[in-house]
């Protein structure tokens, strides 16, 4: 397993975030802040700077990369953290001059995510992703490897250290792999028993630190660690969410995304992230007091479309409007009066019995209430209202049969009954005809 950059004994860090045509230096900075802080590290310096392109060799120049190296020694940090990805010649080089430990964005994320994951298969996919993130770093020598055979834990004959890092890191990450291929399977036919049993299933989305896990909490009074800061969750959690009157779904918080998001976490996470990409609903958790909400929006967008998250309908949840000091709307419709935006806190509660309505109306529109006599040869229809916890009322007739009011959507009851060879309960229509 990969050493990890940074820990939570707080290594002295100078940081480097750098201004290029098109970026938003201050929002980038801010956050780059966060990122650092999340991590453990001491925030001993802040080097700035404006560049057309990066340095081929030293991403920052020479000038730029002397002035670093002052700020290293004035403070006597152990760590230059970069805001931007570098090549691994580049973070080689910077090394050299630096003489001391350099981390670049996506290496600051993955110690992040290593630091928060409690789950074993969060360990899985963050070291996954390390090793993967690792891999590209161990270069010189490795065009030999190929052809370098190496017995079970041991270094081949003429192979370097290199080589034989190499070697064990490429076997480390297929036996990752074939594990978490199990993990996917088995979330897989979670999924698919979810939808045999037609439960429906809500994903929280959203950036990093907007409240998806408080939002969890709120609404389904679970006690899941929820913390203002980056990357506070990072094991998906999956809790029933019941909805009045009868109804229920499966609601499942999920990881933050953030800006510019390193592709091998994107891929390591593979099996948590389906969770959004096969959800009924996407309940898209907006920061409302964040003044870059809209940027950020459009960030996860990216992320959603990169995991293939595009064809769920989604709805935009604006949390936090505790903190505004302006009255926020309800909730807002598009042209065909769907709902497309809830203002809510999952802090105070606000707004929150109004977003478990719009849940419920998004899935269960179409729900009836009927009575439905079920003979004793049908037992398992009655065993099957009660899963889906769709029976309102019960009551035993004197020949052992069961008189039940169920609330549910009328196609699903028409089904279940029609596989019951029972005769089915009137539609919609005609009860409104009547």
């Amino acid at each position: 397993m990969p050493e990890t950059a940074t820990r939570p004994t707080s290594q002295k860090a100078v940081l480097v975030n750098l201004e290029f045509p098109g970026s938003d230096y201050s929002v980038e900075a801010a956050e780059f802040r966060e990122l650092v802080r999340a991590s453990g590290a001491e925030i001993t310096a802040f080097i700035g700077g404006r560049r057309q392109r990066p340095d081929s060799s030293l991403f920052v120049g020479s000038g730029k990369a002397d002035e670093v190296a002052e700020a290293v020694e004035l403070h006597c940090a152990e760590l230059v953290v970069f805001n931007h990805a570098l090549s691994p010649s580049q973070e080689r080089n910077l090394e050299k001059r630096l003489k001391c430990r350099v981390l670049d964005r996506s290496g600051l994320i993955l110690d992040i995510f290593a630091q928060r994951a409690r789950s074993h298969e969060g360990k899985l996919q963050v070291e996954l992703a390390q090793l993967q993130h690792l891999s590209t770093r161990l270069v010189r020598g490795w065009s030999h490897l190929e052809r370098q055979g190496g017995g079970i834990g041991l270094r081949g004959p003429g192979e370097t250290q290199l080589e034989t890092d190499r070697r064990l890191v490429r076997h480390r990450i297929a036996m990752l792999k074939r594990r978490l291929e199990e993990v996917r399977k088995r979330r897989s036919l979670s999924r698919q028993q979810r939808l045999r049993n037609e439960v429906p299933t809500v994903s929280l989305v959203g950036y990093t630190n907007a409240g998806k896990s408080t939002l969890f909490n709120a609404l389904t009074g679970n006690d899941s660690f929820a913390s203002s800061q980056l990357f506070a969750t990072l094991d998906p959690t999956l809790r029933r969410l019941p909805l009045p009157p009868g109804e229920h779904i499966v609601l499942a918080d999920t990881v933050g995304f953030i800006r510019d998001l390193p592709h091998d976490l994107v891929a390591a996470f593979r099996a948590t992230l389906e969770e959004s990409r096969d959800a009924g609903l996407l309940l898209h958790v907006v920061d409302a007091a964040d003044p870059e909400c809209s940027v950020r929006i459009e960030q996860v967008n990216a992320v959603l479309e990169e995991i293939g998250a595009t064809k769920a309908p989604r709805i935009l949840v604006y949390n936090k409007i505790d903190l505004l000091d302006r009255e926020t709307p309800e909730l807002q419709r598009d042209a065909e009066a769907q709902v497309t935006r809830i203002y809510v806190s999952a802090e105070s509660g606000q707004g929150l019995d109004r977003l478990r309505q719009v849940v419920r109306d998004h899935f269960f529109a179409d729900s009836v209430e009927r009575e439905v006599r079920v003979p004793l040869r049908a037992g398992g229809l009655r065993a099957r209202l009660f899963e889906h916890e769709a029976v309102l009322r019960e009551q035993v007739e004197n020949d052992g049969s069961w008189t039940v009011t169920v609330r549910m959507p009328y196609a699903q009851l028409a089904r279940m009954c029609r596989e019951a060879d029972l005769p089915i309960p009137a539609p919609p229509m005609q009860e409104s005809a009547q």
